[in-house]
Formats: C-alpha cells, structure tokens, sequence
C-alpha cells in the first residue's frame, strides 16, 4: 500500500496544480495495482476524481480563480452527459477503452503545443482596461468574445463528458485544454474546471455502484492523502506558478502518462 499511496499523492499534487481531478493520472498509474479497469479501477479513480477536484476548488478559491458562474453551468451541462459513458462502459471491451483513452490524449497533446492566442493574467487584464477605460468598444467586443468562447465551451462539454464517463476518468482533463485552447487564461481556466469536474465525477460514479469491487480500507487512505495532495497543488500554482508554466506543465505530463501506458500495453 506504501507504493500506491505515495505515488497517488504526487499524482494529486500536480493534478491540483493544474486544476484537475486525479483521474486521468491514476487510471494508468492505479492499473498497474488493480487488475479489473471497469469493476475496480475507474469506480475508484472516479471517486478520486471528484474529491481531489473538489479540495483544489478550495485552494483555487482562496486566490479568486473562480468564475463561478461559468463554472456552474460548465458542471451542470458534464454532470448530466457523463453517466452515458459511464453505463456505455459496462458493456465495451476494456481493449476499445485503452484506445479511444490513448487516441483522446494524443489529439489532447497536439492541441495543447499548438500555439493559440489565450487571454492575458488577470492583474494584467485590470492594467488594460484600466488603460482603455476610455475605449468602451474595445472592452465590449472583449466580453463579446469570452461570452461566445464559453457558449462553445459548453456545446463541447456535451461529448467531452460522455466521452470522459466512458474512460473513467471525470471530464477535466478535456476541459481544461479546451477552455485554453478557446482563450481563457490559464489559470482561470484550471479554477473553473476544477468546480466544473466535481460533481460529473460523482454522476458519471453512479453507473459504476452496482458492480464496483472496493478495497475500502485503501480507498480511504486514498481520499485522504488525494485530498490533501490536490490543495496543496491548487495553492502551488495560484501563488507561484505562471500561466504559461501550468499550460507547459500540463501537456509535459500528458505526454509522459501517455508514453508509459503505451509502452505497457505493448510489451
């Protein structure tokens, strides 16, 4: 147990920098300790997604991260769509899950690297239109875009969601790029997805209920050590880290979780 629990708490910690819940970490790291995926690995990390989530929405929160608005309809919309794949996942070969879980990541990475216009840090955002106070078209058009980037954020929170339930994994390590990748700052972006995963976490958990076999003494000793993990790294990144720095970090670790699990399921 010495193992799983040390490694999960790293995991939790950067998984809280980034404003995310554990899942789509632990699924490849817990696999290599828990032989059934659908029975045993993803109920657990699921449960893991949404504490861990939830306890970097506290860290996040205290440094004003938080859009709660967007990110109460963003929890809304994945809170209703990822129980599909949840129940999907009953009834596809783990085999196809590996897959679409590897392909996911890969499209996941790209788009991460790839360079795109995201909206400065919020201190900055202040000095400008503090600036162009006297340029009221400028500040319209700039509230016109993040509406529109949001209202797409939420049409692709819809497949994102189903997609996360089928792999197990809470939507957030979707959302995130792609709250990025459509402008939103970094760090706010980490902010709003950590609320927005909570509570999908726990739906997209429902469908597993009736079949999922728990070891309840790790399980427990997991939630603790996620919990604290995940504040600590929601703390990290809101005082130290850099906008530019969480975006690298994100995609460097995708890449390195992605890696290993291929290399696995090859040899």
């Amino acid at each position: 147990m010495g193992v799983i629990s040390i490694g999960l708490f790293v995991l939790a910690v950067i998984s809280g920098m980034l404003g995310l819940g554990v899942a789509f970490a632990a699924i490849p790291f817990l696999s290599f300790f828990l032989p059934d995926l659908v029975h045993q690995v993803q109920p657990l990390s699921l449960l893991l997604n949404g504490i861990t989530a939830l306890f970097a929405v506290f860290g996040f929160a205290k440094s004003g991260y938080i859009v709660w608005k967007k990110a109460l309809g963003l929890a809304a919309v994945a809170t209703i769509a990822a129980p599909v794949g949840s129940y999907l996942a009953q009834f596809i070969s783990p085999t196809y899950i590996w897959v679409v879980y590897l392909a996911s990541v890969t499209f996941l990475v790209y788009r991460i690297f790839k360079p795109v216009k995201s909206k400065v840090d919020r201190k900055d955002a202040k000095s400008m239109i503090a600036a162009t106070s006297d340029s009221p078209v400028l500040e319209k058009s700039e509230e016109f875009d993040e509406n529109r980037s949001f209202k797409l954020a939420l049409m692709l929170a819809i497949p994102i969601s189903i997609l996360s339930g089928l792999l197990g994994v809470g939507p957030g390590f979707l959302l995130m790029p792609t709250l990025i990748i459509l402008g939103f700052e970094p760090k706010m972006a980490a902010g709003i997805n950590a609320f927005a995963v909570c509570p999908p976490s726990f739906s997209a958990l429902i469908p597993h209920l009736s079949t999922a076999q728990w070891d309840f003494r790790l399980t427990a000793v997991l939630l603790v050590l996620g919990a604290i993990g995940s504040f600590i790294g929601a703390r990290i990144t809101s005082v130290y880290v850099s906008g530019q720095k969480l975006k690298k970090g994100f995609g460097i670790l995708i890449v390195i979780m992605t890696a290993y699990k291929l290399v696995t399921i090859l040899t």
